[in-house]
């Protein structure tokens, strides 16, 4: 056997060496590419695809779309008004931050 030519089992080696490191990089380019992609939609209207604003009505995070008027909460965010001891919660969080968008600001239901 000589030195220059390889063994067939040095090139199968050398061959799975190869194809672990390209499909490790391949997974790594996927991952940063999906990475990527879900950071662009942070803070994004899934409706409509403009910037969400994020106000706390009545001690609960809402986020909102100026241009759709979509209201979106979390799963946190819901657990907490159902886990309320006021049922109403929802309904005034609500009220409220209809009349934001219509710029009747009522009294201090607003913190």
């Amino acid at each position: 056997m000589s030195a220059d030519k390889p063994s067939r089992p040095e090139k199968e080696h050398f061959a799975k060496i190869e194809a672990e490191r390209l499909a490790k990089q391949r997974r790594q380019s996927q991952e940063l590419a999906r990475l990527a992609e879900r950071h662009s939609h942070h803070l994004k209207c899934p409706r409509c695809g403009a910037d969400l604003t994020s106000e706390e009505f009545h001690g609960v995070q809402v986020e909102r779309c100026c241009e759709c008027h979509g209201l979106w909460l979390d799963a946190e965010q819901i657990e907490a008004v159902v886990a309320h001891e006021d049922v109403s919660l929802l309904r005034r969080v609500v009220t409220d931050v209809m009349a934001s968008l219509s710029g009747e600001r009522k009294g201090p239901g607003r913190r």
